[in-house]
């Protein structure tokens, strides 16, 4: 019998509350375990499943969820956006990728206000804040990372995404086609985001944010112990390094360990022998840019580095800071 308006409606909004929440309230007398629907409890106890899928055998409650399924055999994507193009399988794929487009981030955090544009990103944002560790170890602490990389074996706590986006160019691929876009303005050369102060150009948001603090000055990133600010979280993370002793790039030959991975990767250099950098002038090789940088200065005549007494000029500030001791009355073999 069809229940009355007023308490579909109820039935409805009771049901939304639940999904929300997470919570099953139909419990299996015989094993014990939850379910979120009623029907899916009575279709454990009685065993029938009314729409089975010829193709893998999986069973399905209703009509239309055997349709949406169906489409992963098929491969056909009925819902399209009308920004790009692009084609999915269901409307709540559709849903979320439209946010790519609009910016709309509907998840928020309630702690720090960050917003996202799917739930399950800010669920892994809320163990920030929590501290919660849901593969810990309950004897010896240690976080398990139960997800694996059927390639290289690296193993992580979060579930790998797929990539099905791949770049032409290159091959390498992306969990999401914005992701490749981005990437594949390396290839083009195409810099859409421009500096209204100086006119740079920059293949993505992100960089043009990072580059606009050069010109004001914000460091929103702060040490918490010695209050050192910085422009970008990565350097935050490699000075906190300086204060917590951790150095995780270790060198394969001599075990030595650096704070940074372009620390480690120069340091390679002196195992291998490789110098890439190159003066195009005399083509002296080096083995980092910077001292490419101070070679090539013999050629042009720069000479960057000042005495704020004399005025005298230098090409390396190693230079300038002996000549200083000059004026100071040191004596540089002492």
């Amino acid at each position: 019998m069809e229940l009355p308006i007023g308490e579909q409606e109820e039935q409805l909004v009771l049901r939304q509350e639940i999904e929300d929440t997470g919570e099953k309230p139909f419990p299996c007398l015989t094993c014990g375990e939850t379910f979120l629907k009623k029907e899916h409890l009575m279709t454990e106890d009685t065993g029938e499943n009314y729409f089975p899928c010829l193709k893998c055998g999986e069973n399905f409650l209703k009509k239309e969820h055997l349709m949406v399924h169906m489409r992963t055999h098929t491969g056909q994507k009925i819902y399209e956006c009308l920004s790009c193009g692009k084609m999915f399988r269901k409307k709540s794929s559709l849903d979320k990728h439209i946010r790519i487009h609009t910016g709309e981030k509907p998840f928020s955090c309630i702690v720090c206000n960050k917003n996202f544009t799917e739930k399950s990103n800010l669920t892994t944002h809320m163990r920030i804040h929590t501290g919660e560790k849901p593969f810990e170890c309950l004897f010896c602490g240690k976080s398990e990372k139960p997800f694996s990389c059927t390639i290289c074996n690296k193993k992580f706590t979060e579930k790998i995404s797929e990539k099905p986006f791949e770049c032409l160019s290159c091959g390498k691929s992306f969990t999401q086609k914005y992701y490749l876009d981005t990437h594949t303005r390396i290839h083009s050369g195409e810099k859409p985001f421009s500096c209204t102060i100086c006119n740079k150009n920059f293949t993505d948001k992100s960089s043009l944010t990072k580059h606009i603090r050069i010109h004001t000055g914000e460091k929103p990133f702060s040490c918490t112990i010695c209050n050192t600010n910085f422009t970008e979280k990565g350097s935050l993370t490699t000075h906190m390094r300086i204060h917590n002793g951790e150095k995780p790039f270790s060198c394969t030959i001599c075990n030595k360990n650096f704070t940074e991975k372009g620390s480690l990767t120069s340091h390679m250099r002196i195992h291998t022998g490789e110098k890439p950098f190159s003066c195009t002038i005399c083509n002296k090789n080096f083995t980092v840019k910077s001292s490419l940088i101070s070679h090539m200065r013999i050629h042009t005549g720069e000479k960057p580095f000042s005495c704020t007494i004399c005025n005298k000029n230098f090409t390396q500030i190693g230079h300038l800071t002996r000549h200083m001791r000059s004026h100071a009355g040191d004596k540089l073999f002492s």
